[in-house]
């Protein structure tokens, strides 16, 4: 018999064997144990459905609350380098040992119920933020959204993001069926905030039927700027004369604007004034979308990992400017659109540095580095393979000169294999340097 987990790398252990599958659709069991527990939220919740923009959105509302005084709550999935980066409590993230405790109640309301890891790990998250003093909570759904394991939770207001094909084996192959599946966050009565510029109509008809309070992207609320500012304006709102927000790239102007406008819906229980709009919109962070690590070179990280997201990043990159040379560092899971990731952005990457990823779900260096010769059409591009995101990083980092720059992308395994002891600084024809001490 096994001893009982204490630390919370025993209990994220011990959730990896309790479900025969990594994914099984379905709120059955994960209602029926977030009922023994008696979970429940008495501020009001924001939840976050999308194919991309879910995780920019999250922390756009939460650094505007957080700039209006509230004390807030986000769960957000997966993470990059520690698993405590999925809860975070008043801008930190949550200590292992509080996340362990919520771990140890959800097995002791359980019984035999067998709980996926992510449903486990997300009840223990739910515990901590319901149990937190919080005025507001941002919940990110992880797959979809109708059979989510956060659609537990009655949304005070839902936030459906971009949608595009991703997760097809489950979500569906067209943006209609998808667009069904996300919609399933939606509630009667309560504003269904849709971002997409151009939503699946499946999106608009679930809102129509179930009486939601649907606000749409151009209908009622946009967003108009010239380089220097921009301007959002809402159902008898509007903020002017705002600095574009710090997250990089033009798609969160989409992202911001559906913040704004699932903040406006909620005016009344949670007021904000124009200046912490500003103060939020201007210091949100959040690593690994479109992160430009200043320098020379220059490094760009991205977790890109579907067409939509990718070419999205391509469009950035090409906004950047000139760079002599671009050096990619790519790793991504074999279930994705990889023919259609590669022939979004293979035309601007000079040199190729494919890894490994740390989980059986990614497809192996030499495997991405064959199906990207079968496809691409710039025959004297250099591609090497590597044994982790790290060791492809280096390599990059010795051949790269200081007008070049680096972009790593394809997964959060890629990324966070190479944040795993901080951002790191290049510098040209250099290894990775160690990571800077931190002062005591």
């Amino acid at each position: 018999m096994m001893s009982t987990p204490k630390t919370l790398a025993e209990w994220l252990a011990h959730a990896e064997r309790l479900h025969p599958e990594n994914i099984a659709l379905g709120l059955e069991r994960v209602r029926e144990v977030a009922s023994r527990m008696g979970l429940a939220f008495a501020c009001p919740v924001f939840t976050v459905a999308g194919t991309n923009g879910k995780g920019s959105t999250c922390a756009m509302l939460e650094a505007v609350l957080m700039h209006a005084g509230y004390r807030v709550g986000v769960y957000t999935s997966p993470h990059l380098v520690d698993f405590e980066e999925r809860c975070r409590v008043r801008g930190q993230p949550c200590d292992a040992q509080t996340l362990a405790a919520a771990c140890a109640a959800v097995e002791q309301a359980r019984g035999g119920v067998a709980l996926t890891y992510f449903e486990f790990t997300t009840l223990a998250i739910l515990h901590v933020l319901a149990g937190a003093g919080l005025d507001a909570v941002v919940l990110e759904a992880g797959l979809g959204g109708r059979l989510d394991a956060v659609n537990i939770i009655d949304a005070d207001c839902a936030i459906i993001t971009s949608v595009d094909i991703d997760h097809a084996e489950f979500l569906g192959a067209t943006r209609e069926e998808i667009g069904r599946e996300k919609a399933g966050i939606l509630r009667a009565g309560r504003p269904a905030i849709v971002s997409d510029p151009v939503p699946p109509q499946s999106v608009i008809e679930r809102a129509t039927a179930i009486g939601a309070d649907l606000w749409l992207s151009g209908r009622d609320f946009n967003v108009s700027g010239d380089k220097q500012q921009w301007a959002w304006a809402g159902r008898g709102r509007r903020y002017s004369g705002l600095a574009y927000p710090a997250l990089r790239g033009a798609n969160q102007l989409v992202n911001a604007a559906g913040a704004l406008a699932a903040l406006e819906a909620l005016r009344s229980r949670l007021p904000v004034t124009a200046q912490a709009v500003r103060g939020g919109m201007a210091h949100v962070t959040l690593p690994g979308r479109f992160q430009i690590v200043p320098g020379k070179p220059a490094l760009v990280l991205d977790v890109a990992h579907n067409p939509h997201a990718v070419a999205t990043l391509a469009a950035n990159l090409d906004a950047m400017g000139f760079y002599p040379t671009t050096r990619a560092v790519f790793g991504a899971m074999r279930d994705k659109d990889l023919p259609g990731i590669l022939a979004r952005i293979d035309p601007i990457i000079d040199h190729w540095y494919f890894t490994d990823l740390p989980t059986p779900r990614a497809l192996p260096a030499a495997q991405l580095q064959a199906l990207w010769q079968a496809q691409t059409r710039r025959k004297n591009v250099p591609a090497e393979c590597f044994a982790s995101p790290a060791q492809a990083l280096n390599a990059a980092a010795l051949a790269t000169e200081a007008t070049d720059r680096i972009v790593v992308f394809g997964s959060f395994f890629t990324v966070g294999g190479v944040l795993r002891h901080g951002v790191p600084h290049l510098e040209p024809g250099q290894p990775v340097p160690p990571p800077r001490a931190t002062p005591n």
